[in-house]
This record gives C-alpha cells, sequence and structure tokens, in this order.
C-alpha cells in the first residue's frame, strides 16, 4: 500500500491509497515543443513534475476564482493594433458594398483557389 500526500483545509495529511476518494481527469493540452522542454525543466528544477504544477494552477483558479496573474496586452503590440484596423477597414467596406454577395459554395472555392495557390 503506497502512501499519498492530501491536503485538505491547510494541513496536510499522508494517508494510505484507501483513504483518499478522488476521481481523476485528465486534460490534454498542445504545446510547443521547445516551450515544454523548458516548461518540464523548471518544474524539475522546482522539484515537481509538469503535473503538479498543473494541479497548483488549476486549484489557485478555482479556489480564487480568477486566473493568479495579470494577463494583458501590451499597449506596445503594433500587429494587433494593425490586424485590428485592417479587419475594421474590411468591414467597413464590405458594409458599403465594396465587396459582392457570395454563396457559401463560391467562399468555399475561393479558399480552396488560395490554398492551392501556397
Amino acid at each position: 500500500m503506497y502512501k499519498k500526500l492530501a491536503i485538505c483545509n491547510k494541513k496536510m495529511y499522508i494517508c494510505s491509497q484507501n483513504n483518499i476518494n478522488m476521481s481523476q481527469s485528465a486534460y490534454t493540452i498542445r504545446l510547443d515543443s521547445d516551450l515544454k522542454e523548458r516548461f518540464d525543466a523548471l518544474c524539475e528544477g522546482f522539484g515537481m513534475s509538469a503535473t503538479t504544477a498543473f494541479n497548483i494552477f488549476v486549484r489557485m483558479v478555482v479556489r480564487q476564482r480568477r486566473i493568479p496573474f495579470e494577463i494583458e496586452l501590451s499597449e506596445k503590440d503594433e500587429s494587433y493594433e494593425r490586424g485590428r484596423k485592417a479587419f475594421l477597414d474590411i468591414r467597413r467596406q464590405a458594409e458599403a458594398g465594396r465587396y459582392p454577395e457570395m454563396t457559401l459554395d463560391e467562399i468555399n472555392e475561393e479558399i480552396r483557389l488560395a490554398r492551392e495557390g501556397r
């Protein structure tokens, strides 16, 4: 019988497998190979697995009911602003009737032709 560490109400307990009844689920995520290798190395340096790090993150999100760090878009991100401006420009042109209306089949054909031209 192996022992397992459980954290309940901010107290640590070492329990036998029979005393812990937690069902487990799996997540599958995709990461850039280089990013995964760097993350695995950092986790190893912290003395934990990537799975443990993800579990810590998920527990913090659930406990705090928020992402435990800020996620923001830098105002200096020019590619975002250029992309947004281009999108809004195309939208205005479409609303002004510059682009003809197309059926779904015509749109799919345009996509097919564009992909063949790569």
